[in-house]
């Protein structure tokens, strides 16, 4: 699946890319390195449209939560990765949000990212109330007929 096409996934989705190469053996450290790169996964945080800065226009894009890496409950590091809509890289998605779940997005509009998916509303508040997230601002249930419209749409698991 190309990455344009992977813009039209739900936000929440679990998505996977890959550059088509097989996985070093373990013993090569820095090729399995350089490999993971461009063979991961991660969950669909943002969108953004195509827009112009100054004179200069920037490409669609689409952002990815790939992992957080901490210890002792605290998360130091979040890594997440944007791909342009003209990515060379092919994209799979692995699994979209459940109808019924609610996504938990850091401000409302466009920039809007989202922060964490939970199972229901309760889960979602709950949430909230032990990550005291500053800036989160908006709940959002994924709807049944947003579920359907993936599947009509053509936007069904690969």
């Amino acid at each position: 699946m190309s990455a344009h096409l992977v813009f039209q996934a739900s936000i929440g989705s679990l998505i996977s890319w890959s550059d088509g190469t097989q996985r070093p053996p373990e013993r090569h450290r820095r090729k399995r390195s350089a490999w993971e790169t461009n063979n991961s996964s991660g969950r669909l945080i943002r969108k953004q449209e195509e827009r112009a800065v100054g004179s200069v226009t920037l490409p669609a894009n689409f952002t990815l939560h790939e992992a957080d890496h901490g210890a002792g409950g605290v998360i130091a590091i979040r890594v997440h990765r944007t791909f342009s809509i003209g990515s060379s890289l092919r994209f799979t998605v692995l699994e979209r949000p459940a109808a019924g779940s609610v996504r938990v997005f850091d401000r409302s509009g466009e920039d809007a990212e989202l922060v964490h998916l939970a199972a229901n509303h309760h889960a979602a508040e709950e949430w909230l109330s032990r990550h005291g997230y500053p800036r989160a601002a908006l709940l959002e249930e994924v709807t049944a007929d947003e579920v359907a419209a993936d599947v009509v749409e053509g936007r069904a698991s690969a």
